[in-house]
């Protein structure tokens, strides 16, 4: 593995302060968000670099689905596309009622003795396996550029170059004091966390954001915090692992995506998890606009399976530097009814999952999916 690349850097969310009533969590729930991309013309200028996406379509029950994906087209072209991405530690501090701060750091040595941000470093998401997939071997490469390959494997299968790879750099890391009438320690799946309020957290996110020179609208921030959820309802609903959004001008629109590295194996969002599934997300729906009428409404590849008790939140394991990672499976168009098929095998999901779905999480329920 390259040791990461740190920069020095404006330091993010310069911003973070608020109020509200944070209240005791009284559902645990695991989830992701689905926050609504905010589009703004009057106030962001169109940037000179947009992201490098292509425009598709897959055909269900007669109709058109639409939609924009990260990288280039696999039917058209035979390429890599490499994404930068600016991985973002943020420190969260909660602040109790007596003033006292507890903090939750990504620079925090977990169990094989490197800190949380080198262990995601590390991790499958960055680094590369072989991925061998019922019989078919979809190259050894990054689990993201594995699965997008996998979902287009009719197309692969001859443009076996294509590739789509996330190249991190790591910013300096960022200390966010969070009121104490804006998040709270709790327990939750087995780990002692931070619990912080959802739209708070995100609305500080993207008035931070710009304040980042090397940030702009062709590359992705990634902002990871440690043994963290985030709630909402005034905390009494938790929790959410991560979510991934976009706002700005509407031609050139700047994404980014927020998760959380829970450090106990067994809970949700356990390592890399929640990264896994806002990663495959952003790549087959960065803007969040990717509406069809197969199942739930939009293009979440990850929620289908957050739910599932076997395996538990989706998670399958691989081992890479002698640590486990936890990584969720992802659902293939095929899942949302794209006739024909370009999976591998004509999969469901990554894995090899066929028919016995939990469902599009909070969204809706694909009945085929069942």
């Amino acid at each position: 593995m390259k040791a990461p690349h740190f920069l020095n850097g404006v330091a993010l969310l310069a911003a973070l302060a608020g109020s509200s009533v944070a209240q005791q969590s009284h559902a645990s729930t695991p989830m992701f968000a689905h926050p609504k991309p905010v589009y703004d013309d009057s106030r962001f200028a169109q940037a000179a670099t947009a992201l490098q996406t292509w425009n598709g379509s897959f055909m269900y029950n007669g109709s058109t689905n639409n939609f924009t994906m990260a990288g280039t087209d696999p039917s058209v072209t035979n390429t890599t596309t490499t994404f930068q991405v600016y991985v973002i530690p943020v420190k969260i501090g909660i602040t109790s009622k007596s003033g006292q701060v507890t903090y939750f750091d990504p620079m925090t040595k977990v169990s094989n003795g490197q800190t949380a941000i080198q262990n995601m470093i590390s991790s499958p998401i960055f680094q590369s396996l072989d991925y061998n997939i019922g019989g078919t071997d979809l190259g050894n490469t990054q689990f993201e550029d594995a699965y997008q390959r996998g979902n287009f494997w009719t197309d692969v299968m001859t443009n076996s170059n294509y590739h789509i790879l996330l190249k991190p750099t790591i910013l300096p890391e960022v200390t966010v004091v969070v009121p104490s009438n804006k998040g709270k320690t709790g327990k939750q799946f087995g780990a002692s966390v931070a619990e912080v309020d959802y739209n708070w957290f995100d609305n500080k996110v993207q008035a931070g954001l710009p304040k980042l020179k090397q940030v702009g609208p062709n590359v992705l921030p990634l902002i990871m915090a440690y043994d963290t959820y985030w709630t909402e309802l005034g905390g009494l609903i938790c929790c959410i692992g991560g979510w991934h959004n976009a706002y700005g001008n509407a031609n050139t629109p700047q994404t980014y995506s927020v998760y959380g590295y829970t450090s106990v194996s067994t809970a949700f969002a356990a390592d890399v998890s929640a990264l896994s599934h806002e990663l495959g997300e952003w790549i087959n729906d960065p803007y969040v606009n990717n509406t069809q009428g197969a199942c739930g409404g939009i293009l979440e590849v990850g929620d289908p399976i957050e739910n599932e008790t076997s395996p538990k939140y989706g998670d399958y394991t691989y081992t890479l530097g002698g640590f486990t990672y936890h990584i969720q499976d992802l659902v293939n168009l095929q899942y949302f009814g794209q006739t024909p098929s370009t999976s591998n095998n004509g999969n469901w999901t990554f894995e090899g999952q066929n028919g016995n779905l939990p469902g599009l999480g909070q969204i809706g329920v694909c009945s085929f999916g069942q």
